[in-house]
């Protein structure tokens, strides 16, 4: 029992280290080739963070767990919005100021809407993976689009991602700590 709680805590450090240089060489590597700074904080940063979840429903599909792989993703959605906003707001008040944040509400509304929708019928098809993997590319790309034209420079929001944002890191070393 013992061994399994020092396994347990090594494998989480070991997780939360090893997204944390994913984050970092995967934000290096983003600036260096030109990607504003918002997207890099936004996006990869938020990838980076959901990285050892989509790896666990990876590895439970392609072992056959589908409940696993999309139980993983629902629960990890549910934590983040109550249990970690929540203890978060208990610790210290939220002050929703961003602008982004507003913006972007209806669309995590719409997103766990389309996703009660697609799972109500207990079945998960290739075609509803494809319009997903659709919807998060339109997303990505409207996020850019919106970037590129809007400069909220005093949005909150923006400072704490652009603080994120590794600078002066050569691709060399950002592509060896997203490999590792």
């Amino acid at each position: 029992m013992l061994l399994s709680f020092v396994i347990l805590v090594l494998g989480f450090a070991a997780l939360v280290w090893s997204a944390d240089r994913f984050v970092y060489g995967a934000a290096a590597l983003a600036k260096n080739f030109g990607v504003p700074t918002l997207i890099v904080g936004l996006t990869i940063v938020a990838m980076g963070s959901s990285a050892p979840e989509m790896m666990v429903s990876a590895s439970a599909a392609l072992a056959e767990k589908t409940d696993t792989a999309v139980g993983n993703a629902v629960g990890s959605n549910i934590t983040n919005i109550l249990l970690v906003l929540g203890l978060t707001a208990l610790l210290r008040p939220l002050t929703v100021s961003s602008g982004i944040l507003k913006r972007e509400m209806p669309v995590l509304i719409l997103v766990s809407v389309a996703a009660w929708y697609v799972l109500s019928d207990n079945y998960f098809s290739a075609t509803e993976g494809y319009a997903l993997m659709v919807a998060f590319a339109i997303f990505i790309g409207g996020l850019i689009f919106i970037s590129t034209r809007q400069k909220d420079i005093d949005d909150p929001l923006i400072a704490e991602a652009c603080d994120d944002v590794p600078q002066g890191v050569s691709n060399t070393k950002a592509i060896a700590w997203l490999l590792v």
